[in-house]
């Protein structure tokens, strides 16, 4: 057999048919890697950042995260229903959720009671079942000295399948003491990491708290 001497219609050697082909193979590498993104984002890890102050010192404004959302089990993300569950939300777990008031809002909260819990605060004192509890990553910075109810004052059983949050700025967080419970379904998932923080008073990098763990 005598070889075709039109080095042109060899497939490969055509600068045309190199372009096109380049071309398909980036098309096919962005697409490839926006699916995989997507069903991270979905089923696996999200990024949130800290918009205010409710959870200082624990996480300040500016802080990047990235929250698992595998780590109470796999969601419908569609639904807001577990298809399994892997485990449930700890006392002390920090969690992002959507808003009872307003669910196309996430609000980032530590979790302080779990269903059944009797939540009673005193004098800004938390007892949980009767138990006063050690809190040694809260601040309380009101200084009037004025109790205030409910955020001072409060009383409450824990419903089931839901959880009573606050935020660690505990007089300057607007959570379940004024808006009420987080249904378990609700909850987005654990944060766990700090991947980047911004300090936008002097627009730079805090490096000491990246790879920090959330606990």
């Amino acid at each position: 057999m005598t070889e075709n001497p039109d080095k042109s219609n060899i497939a490969g050697t055509d600068p045309a048919l190199k372009k096109k082909g380049l071309i398909r193979e980036l098309t096919e590498g962005l697409l490839t890697a926006f699916i995989i993104a997507a069903i991270l984002k979905l089923f696996i890890v999200q990024a949130f950042r800290i918009p205010s102050g409710s959870m200082i010192p624990t996480l300040l404004v500016g802080d990047q995260i990235l929250v698992s959302k595998l780590a109470y089990g796999l969601k419908n993300p569609f639904h807001d229903r577990y298809l399994f569950r892997t485990g449930h939300p700890h006392h002390g777990d920090i969690v992002v959720f959507k808003y009872p008031k307003d669910e196309s809002k996430d609000f980032i909260k530590r979790v302080i009671g779990l269903p059944g819990d009797h939540i009673k605060i005193v004098k800004k004192q938390l007892f949980v079942n009767g138990v006063l509890q050690h809190e040694p990553y809260i601040q309380t910075l009101d200084p009037s000295g004025i109790d205030q109810i409910p955020r001072d004052n409060f009383d409450a059983v824990v419903p089931p399948h839901s959880y009573f949050v606050m935020g660690d700025n505990r007089d300057d967080s607007y959570d379940s003491r004024f808006w009420g419970f987080v249904k378990s379904r609700k909850i987005v998932g654990r944060a766990v990491l700090i991947y980047w923080s911004w300090n936008k008073h002097s627009g730079s990098p805090r490096f000491s708290r990246l790879g920090k763990l959330i606990h």
